[in-house]
Protein backbone atom coordinates (compact mmCIF):
# COMPACT_ATOMS: atom_id res chain seq x y z
CA UNK A 1 0.00 0.00 0.00
CA UNK A 2 1.42 3.44 -0.94
CA UNK A 3 2.55 5.69 1.90
CA UNK A 4 1.12 9.15 2.39
CA UNK A 5 4.04 11.05 0.90
CA UNK A 6 3.04 12.32 -2.58
CA UNK A 7 2.79 16.11 -2.52
CA UNK A 8 0.30 17.78 -4.84
CA UNK A 9 0.47 21.34 -6.24
CA UNK A 10 -2.51 22.36 -4.10
CA UNK A 11 -0.61 21.39 -0.94
CA UNK A 12 -2.29 18.06 -0.29
CA UNK A 13 -0.08 15.13 0.70
CA UNK A 14 -1.70 11.91 -0.45
CA UNK A 15 -1.05 8.18 -0.70
CA UNK A 16 -0.62 7.31 -4.37
CA UNK A 17 1.32 4.79 -6.45
CA UNK A 18 2.67 7.22 -9.07
CA UNK A 19 6.42 7.57 -8.66
CA UNK A 20 7.93 10.99 -8.10
CA UNK A 21 10.82 12.51 -10.01
CA UNK A 22 12.10 14.45 -6.99
CA UNK A 23 12.15 14.05 -3.22
CA UNK A 24 11.34 16.68 -0.62
CA UNK A 25 11.95 17.49 3.01
CA UNK A 26 10.18 19.82 5.40
CA UNK A 27 11.02 18.12 8.70
CA UNK A 28 9.45 15.26 10.65
CA UNK A 29 5.80 14.92 9.66
CA UNK A 30 5.21 11.41 11.01
CA UNK A 31 5.46 9.66 14.36
CA UNK A 32 6.21 6.05 15.31
CA UNK A 33 2.66 4.93 14.60
CA UNK A 34 2.60 6.78 11.30
CA UNK A 35 5.84 5.04 10.34
CA UNK A 36 4.10 1.68 10.63
CA UNK A 37 1.06 2.74 8.60
CA UNK A 38 2.62 5.21 6.20
CA UNK A 39 0.43 8.16 7.22
CA UNK A 40 1.30 11.62 8.50
CA UNK A 41 0.56 13.69 11.58
CA UNK A 42 -0.60 17.32 11.50
CA UNK A 43 2.86 18.92 11.78
CA UNK A 44 3.13 19.85 8.12
CA UNK A 45 3.68 23.58 8.70
CA UNK A 46 6.06 23.40 11.66
CA UNK A 47 9.29 24.14 9.76
CA UNK A 48 10.01 26.91 7.27
CA UNK A 49 12.79 25.24 5.25
CA UNK A 50 10.95 23.24 2.59
CA UNK A 51 13.37 21.79 0.05
CA UNK A 52 13.23 19.76 -3.13
CA UNK A 53 15.96 17.14 -3.64
CA UNK A 54 17.24 14.66 -6.19
CA UNK A 55 16.28 11.01 -5.67
CA UNK A 56 19.87 9.79 -5.46
CA UNK A 57 22.80 11.58 -3.81
CA UNK A 58 26.22 10.21 -2.81
CA UNK A 59 24.84 6.65 -2.62
CA UNK A 60 22.90 7.46 0.53
CA UNK A 61 20.18 5.01 1.57
CA UNK A 62 17.22 5.85 3.77
CA UNK A 63 14.45 3.88 5.45
CA UNK A 64 11.23 5.66 4.53
CA UNK A 65 9.51 7.35 7.46
CA UNK A 66 12.07 6.07 9.95
CA UNK A 67 11.29 7.11 13.54
CA UNK A 68 12.79 10.47 14.52
CA UNK A 69 14.03 11.16 10.99
CA UNK A 70 12.67 13.61 8.45
CA UNK A 71 9.71 12.52 6.35
CA UNK A 72 10.60 11.76 2.72
CA UNK A 73 8.13 13.50 0.42
CA UNK A 74 7.88 13.03 -3.34
CA UNK A 75 6.82 15.25 -6.24
CA UNK A 76 5.69 14.35 -9.75
CA UNK A 77 8.05 17.02 -11.11
CA UNK A 78 9.71 20.26 -10.06
CA UNK A 79 6.80 22.53 -11.03
CA UNK A 80 4.63 20.59 -8.57
CA UNK A 81 7.29 20.99 -5.87
CA UNK A 82 7.51 24.73 -6.48
CA UNK A 83 3.74 25.14 -6.42
CA UNK A 84 3.56 23.32 -3.09
CA UNK A 85 6.06 25.82 -1.66
CA UNK A 86 9.39 24.00 -1.88
CA UNK A 87 12.71 25.33 -3.24
CA UNK A 88 15.84 23.54 -4.57
CA UNK A 89 17.99 21.96 -1.85
CA UNK A 90 21.27 23.74 -1.07
CA UNK A 91 23.15 20.45 -0.59
CA UNK A 92 22.18 17.99 -3.31
CA UNK A 93 21.11 20.69 -5.83
CA UNK A 94 23.60 23.43 -5.03
CA UNK A 95 23.74 24.98 -8.51
CA UNK A 96 19.94 24.99 -8.85
CA UNK A 97 19.61 26.42 -5.34
CA UNK A 98 21.90 29.35 -6.16
CA UNK A 99 20.25 29.94 -9.53
CA UNK A 100 16.79 29.87 -7.96
CA UNK A 101 17.62 32.42 -5.23
CA UNK A 102 19.32 34.68 -7.75
CA UNK A 103 16.32 34.52 -10.09
CA UNK A 104 14.05 35.26 -7.12
CA UNK A 105 16.04 38.49 -6.56
CA UNK A 106 17.17 37.28 -3.15
CA UNK A 107 20.68 38.18 -2.00
CA UNK A 108 20.36 37.21 1.68
CA UNK A 109 20.64 33.88 3.44
CA UNK A 110 18.62 30.75 2.72
CA UNK A 111 16.87 30.98 6.12
CA UNK A 112 15.83 34.55 5.29
CA UNK A 113 14.39 33.34 2.01
CA UNK A 114 12.62 30.46 3.74
CA UNK A 115 10.93 32.92 6.10
CA UNK A 116 9.86 35.02 3.11
CA UNK A 117 8.58 31.93 1.32
CA UNK A 118 6.68 30.71 4.37
CA UNK A 119 4.90 34.04 4.68
CA UNK A 120 3.92 33.82 1.00
CA UNK A 121 2.74 30.21 0.94
CA UNK A 122 0.89 29.95 4.27
CA UNK A 123 -2.31 31.50 5.58
CA UNK A 124 -1.39 32.79 9.07
CA UNK A 125 -2.74 30.72 11.97
CA UNK A 126 -4.73 28.53 9.55
CA UNK A 127 -1.97 26.15 8.41
CA UNK A 128 -3.28 26.11 4.88
CA UNK A 129 -1.99 27.08 1.45
CA UNK A 130 -2.23 30.74 0.45
CA UNK A 131 -4.01 31.06 -2.90
CA UNK A 132 -4.04 34.70 -4.03
CA UNK A 133 -6.06 35.73 -7.05
CA UNK A 134 -4.32 36.92 -10.22
CA UNK A 135 -5.00 37.45 -13.90
CA UNK A 136 -3.89 34.26 -15.68
CA UNK A 137 -2.36 36.30 -18.51
CA UNK A 138 0.09 37.96 -16.11
CA UNK A 139 1.54 34.70 -14.73
CA UNK A 140 4.85 33.20 -15.91
CA UNK A 141 5.20 29.77 -17.49
CA UNK A 142 5.40 26.83 -15.05
CA UNK A 143 3.00 28.52 -12.61
CA UNK A 144 0.18 26.39 -11.21
CA UNK A 145 -3.31 27.81 -10.97
CA UNK A 146 -6.49 26.32 -9.52
CA UNK A 147 -9.38 25.88 -11.94
CA UNK A 148 -12.89 24.53 -11.45
CA UNK A 149 -11.57 21.06 -12.28
CA UNK A 150 -8.39 21.21 -10.18
CA UNK A 151 -4.75 22.35 -10.50
CA UNK A 152 -3.36 23.21 -13.92
CA UNK A 153 0.12 24.16 -15.14
CA UNK A 154 0.42 27.26 -17.33
CA UNK A 155 2.72 26.89 -20.33
CA UNK A 156 2.74 29.39 -23.21
CA UNK A 157 -0.84 29.63 -24.51
CA UNK A 158 -1.85 26.36 -22.81
CA UNK A 159 -2.86 24.97 -19.46
CA UNK A 160 -2.16 21.35 -18.55
CA UNK A 161 -4.68 19.91 -16.06
CA UNK A 162 -2.93 17.96 -13.32
CA UNK A 163 -3.93 14.85 -11.37
CA UNK A 164 -1.82 12.52 -9.18
CA UNK A 165 -1.08 10.46 -12.32
CA UNK A 166 0.42 13.48 -14.10
CA UNK A 167 -0.61 15.96 -16.76
CA UNK A 168 -3.60 15.58 -19.05
CA UNK A 169 -3.74 16.85 -22.62
CA UNK A 170 -3.33 20.63 -22.81
CA UNK A 171 -6.27 22.98 -23.05
CA UNK A 172 -6.44 26.65 -23.95
CA UNK A 173 -4.90 28.92 -21.33
CA UNK A 174 -7.72 30.19 -19.08
CA UNK A 175 -8.64 33.84 -19.07
CA UNK A 176 -9.55 36.06 -16.16
CA UNK A 177 -8.76 36.02 -12.47
CA UNK A 178 -8.00 32.67 -10.84
CA UNK A 179 -6.44 31.35 -7.61
CA UNK A 180 -2.66 30.91 -7.90
CA UNK A 181 -0.93 27.99 -6.19
CA UNK A 182 2.73 28.80 -6.91
CA UNK A 183 3.98 31.23 -4.21
CA UNK A 184 4.89 34.81 -5.14
CA UNK A 185 8.68 34.53 -4.54
CA UNK A 186 8.78 31.50 -6.83
CA UNK A 187 6.83 33.33 -9.51
CA UNK A 188 9.52 36.02 -9.46
CA UNK A 189 12.15 33.33 -10.09
CA UNK A 190 10.08 31.87 -12.95
CA UNK A 191 9.57 35.29 -14.49
CA UNK A 192 13.30 35.94 -14.30
CA UNK A 193 14.21 32.77 -16.15
CA UNK A 194 14.41 29.89 -13.66
CA UNK A 195 13.25 26.80 -15.54
CA UNK A 196 12.02 23.86 -13.44
CA UNK A 197 12.28 20.30 -14.71
CA UNK A 198 8.92 19.19 -16.12
CA UNK A 199 7.49 15.75 -16.95
CA UNK A 200 5.25 16.78 -19.82
CA UNK A 201 3.03 14.51 -21.94
CA UNK A 202 4.88 12.98 -24.88
CA UNK A 203 3.65 15.37 -27.62
CA UNK A 204 4.97 18.32 -25.58
CA UNK A 205 8.14 16.84 -24.08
Amino acid sequence: MPRQNRVQPDGQIIAHATRGALMGNRGILHDAAAHQHGTLTHRRWQHKAWVCCVLSFKNRRRQLMAPNRYTELFFYDEAVALAAGHRPCAECRRADHKAFLAAADHSGSAPDFDALMHAARAVPRVYGQNRPLADANTLPDATFILTDTGPALLLEDMALPFSPEGYAAPIKRPQGTLPVLTPAPTRIALRNGFRPTLRLPTPLA
